[in-house]
């Protein structure tokens, strides 16, 4: 395959600008695309003609609202185009078709017995595509798909060399899901996948210091955002904050002999505690809520100081202008979301503490499929001629 000419790569770059801003920020018009690209509008029209032609987006009828000048249509991203999103869990694997859009329009949540194999994933992930393919989602372009696995993924190749609640280590996840449907196929952290959606699109939108803590059934990890960007580390293995040993005071708080701080800070002992084997996100916070028990409340007091201790550490370590927490970490932090910054700030550098926003993810439980549909949508949008080919 040949090089492109150095006018089919701007024209590349500008396809890839134009599709990227209507993913982003929603249907856009015509006038709105001009103005943030600095391109003519001869050009805008050339070029959204072309993503019109490849099924990428759509033009609609100029906003009737709009009366000064002439009317402009607007561009949004096709429907039908398709990223199925993945996240394998101790307790249960959710699957989820993801538009361009990120609107969810498939979602099944799959109980388990008993640990996923990564063979076994990549086999119930195609029969769900295979599914949707000849039911509810007939004629939709899947054009990838992603999965936030909580373990470490090696950032070079998508092999996760250690998913330990699992059982899974390198597993070679990736190449097995790509073989099973067809599809290219993406494999991040969940938490590190979890971080970018909530930066794109949730509570830390257009904030470019983040520290985000995701809180799941096979314990904690965290996704930094710094200047903007993701922070991957060497490997692609930064962002473990649930295997930092917290500061525990008092013995008596203790749970396990020199257990990190996802020992301690635990969805396993919440849903202990309200007397559920299993549950999704929802369910869990309902039944914390809803309990007059003073053990649980004994419980959720004591996984709250430890959270501090440790987001206090991050804070001192890490300078955010947010921390956003995601998953059960969400649930413990909404029940007194003030008295929460209140005692990370009362362990905190006080110059570190200025500024600082602790929020709730507020893509909820839709953080990690949006994040793994984003990977998967990645490729697309770094050059849909390329697709489009």
């Amino acid at each position: 395959m040949t090089d492109p000419s150095p006018a089919e790569g701007v024209r590349q770059r500008n396809l890839a600008r134009l599709l990227r801003l209507v993913h982003l920020d929603g249907p856009l018009s015509r006038a709105s695309l001009t103005e943030a690209t600095g391109l003519n509008r001869s050009t805008i029209a050339d070029l959204v003609a072309e993503l019109v032609r490849a099924g990428l987006v759509e033009e609609r009828a100029p906003d009737p609202s709009r009366r000064v000048g002439r009317p402009s249509p607007v561009v949004a991203v096709a429907a039908g185009v398709l990223a199925v999103a993945v996240n394998p869990e101790v307790d249960a694997l959710t699957i989820a078709a993801v538009g361009l859009d990120r609107e969810i329009v498939r979602r099944e949540r799959v109980e388990l017995d008993h640990l996923l194999t990564p063979a076994e994933t990549a086999k119930l992930v195609a029969d769900r595509i295979d599914d949707w393919r000849s039911g509810p989602l007939t004629g939709a372009r899947i054009v990838s798909v992603g999965l936030a696995v909580p373990g470490l993924v090696r950032a070079a190749d998508g092999l996760v060399r250690n998913a330990p609640h699992l059982l899974w280590t390198d597993a070679p996840v990736r190449d097995l899901v790509a073989e099973a449907t067809g599809l290219p196929a993406v494999v991040g952290n969940d938490a590190s996948l979890g971080a970018l959606a909530e930066h794109l699109y949730g509570a830390a939108r257009g904030i470019d210091h983040v520290v985000y803590l995701n809180g799941g059934a096979s314990g904690i990890g965290g996704g930094l955002i710094v200047h903007g960007m993701p922070v991957a580390g060497a490997g692609g293995y930064a962002g473990e904050f649930g295997q930092n040993r917290p500061g525990i005071a008092a013995d008596s708080d203790r749970r396990a002999d020199a257990g990190v701080l996802e020992d301690e800070v635990s969805r396993t002992l919440l849903l202990e505690a309200v007397g559920l084997g299993a549950a999704d996100e929802p369910t869990l916070a309902e039944a914390l809520a809803a309990s007059e028990d003073p053990a649980v409340a004994a419980e959720v007091a004591r996984q709250r100081g430890i959270l501090s201790t440790a987001l206090a550490n991050a804070v001192n370590v890490l300078n955010p202008s947010v921390v956003v927490l995601g998953g059960f970490l969400a649930t413990l932090a909404a029940t007194d979301l003030a008295a929460l910054a209140a005692a990370v700030g009362a362990q905190a550098m006080p110059a570190n503490m200025e500024g600082l926003d602790i929020r709730v993810a507020s893509l909820a439980e839709d953080r990690l499929l949006i994040g793994a549909a984003e990977a998967a949508f990645e490729p697309l949008l770094a050059d849909p001629a390329a697709f489009a080919g």
